[in-house]
């Protein structure tokens, strides 16, 4: 969901940065957590790991379907990648559709629906603050680095393999809905 960017809100995280302690208990009464990446420069709220203790629910979470994970899937490992190079995750419009174009034939044989899916995916993850329009780009997105704290390492590995099974076996995938 929604994050603080140093570049692009200087104004939000400097207030973030300067009122952080009273931000993270104030949180932490409503039983959420501040995750931050100073490095990084970007800030975000999830819902606080409380064990046993039934604490109600105050983040809203919307199940992605099968083209929006496969997407997220393609965006995080284009993050893993800059990351090594020590660079910022840049990602095309065409490189984006050509990634999902590979399940295709899991989800339609239809050719302007599928690209309507893939359209509204990369929608989703720019109204998510999880791609953000380069300036004076068209049709280039910088991927958010708080992508890799919402996704480890390990979810991803494991949703890799099963579309990957899905991808070489051809099963037909309608709208798998992720939770």
């Amino acid at each position: 969901g929604p994050s603080v960017d140093a570049q692009r809100q200087p104004a939000q995280w400097a207030a973030l940065l300067r009122n952080e302690p009273g931000i993270r208990s104030l949180l932490c009464d409503l039983f959420l957590e501040l995750v931050m990446d100073r490095d990084a420069g970007f800030a975000f709220v999830r819902q606080a790991d409380t064990a046993e203790l039934d604490a109600p629910s105050l983040l809203r979470t919307a199940p992605l379907t099968f083209i929006e994970s496969v997407l997220l899937l393609f965006l995080r490992q284009q993050l893993a990648d800059a990351d090594t190079r020590g660079e910022r995750a840049v990602v095309e419009e065409l490189q984006m559709v050509e990634a999902m174009s590979v399940y295709q034939k899991n989800i339609s044989t239809d050719q302007a629906g599928f690209s309507k899916r893939v359209t509204a995916a990369i929608g989703k993850m720019r109204e998510n603050q999880l791609l953000s329009r380069l300036r004076g780009s068209e049709d280039r997105y910088e991927v958010s680095p708080a992508l890799k704290h919402l996704f480890s390492a390990e979810d991803v590995a494991a949703l890799g393999e099963t579309y990957r099974q899905l991808r070489e076996g051809g099963t037909p995938v309608d709208e798998l809905l992720l939770e």
